[in-house]
């Protein structure tokens, strides 16, 4: 059988085809080893153990996030617990000093109103003259009332009250804690004057059953009230 030219050319096409096929693919494993060297025992069991050291590292780590979170948590719990103990702390000493300025231990100074309570003019036509002096339950209803109203300090001619302090009433003088004091009697209040004063004013209130008693009454307002400390109290 005759071989015809076209199938020698095509054969040897082919041939040439597969050897550069096959030297190309063994110039590519060539290089692919060249590139990637295979590791030796040492090389691997070296990279095993690094591996292993970052993976017990990393745990390490998450622990550590996780005990400094915790930590964090602690921190900010007691800056807040510190907070609110500094804030309890600023409210007892506020409370300490309104308690020392109640019981007269510190001077004090402010706004307040002075309240002047005089003995009315005595009609002859009467019989009892009492019905026109200034009686100690008097000096107490103003004194009560500007408590409740807010006053910080009150004092009766010049003398500052105290929570023990008494008001007794001896013929035409009054004595507070022991020391007697003639009319007028002058009762000065450290508070918002204007709070005071209507408080005083009401109708049907304090001012109004003082001059139905016959009690010459007068307020005033102060822009500064000085009251010193009560001595040995």
């Amino acid at each position: 059988m005759k071989v015809k030219g076209n199938h020698v050319i095509l054969s040897l096409v082919c041939l040439v085809l597969g050897f550069i096929m096959a030297f190309s693919y063994h110039l590519t494993q060539l290089e692919t080893q060249q590139a990637k060297p295979d590791m030796t025992d040492s090389q691997y069991k070296e990279t095993l153990s690094l591996r292993n050291e970052l993976i017990a590292q990393e745990e390490t780590n998450r622990k550590l996030q996780k005990e400094l979170n915790q930590k964090q948590a602690k921190v900010q719990k007691n800056e807040k617990e510190l907070a609110k103990e500094a804030a309890d702390f600023n409210s007892l000493a506020k409370d300490a000093e309104k308690y020392r300025m109640f019981l007269g231990k510190v001077k004090v100074k402010g706004k307040g109103v002075k309240i002047t309570l005089a003995d009315g003019a005595y009609d002859p036509n009467q019989d009892n003259v009492n019905n026109y002096l200034v009686h100690e339950h008097h000096v107490f209803k103003v004194v009560n009332e500007l408590y409740i109203s807010g006053a910080s300090a009150v004092s009766i001619n010049g003398q500052r009250l105290t929570s023990r302090s008494y008001i007794v009433c001896n013929g035409p003088v009054i004595t507070v804690d022991g020391v007697p004091h003639p009319a007028p009697f002058v009762i000065s209040a450290i508070g918002d004057p204007d709070v005071l004063a209507s408080s005083i004013n009401l109708s049907g209130g304090v001012k109004d059953q003082l001059v139905n008693d016959n009690i010459v009454f007068a307020l005033e307002k102060v822009n500064e009230i000085v009251m010193n400390p009560v001595l040995g109290n």
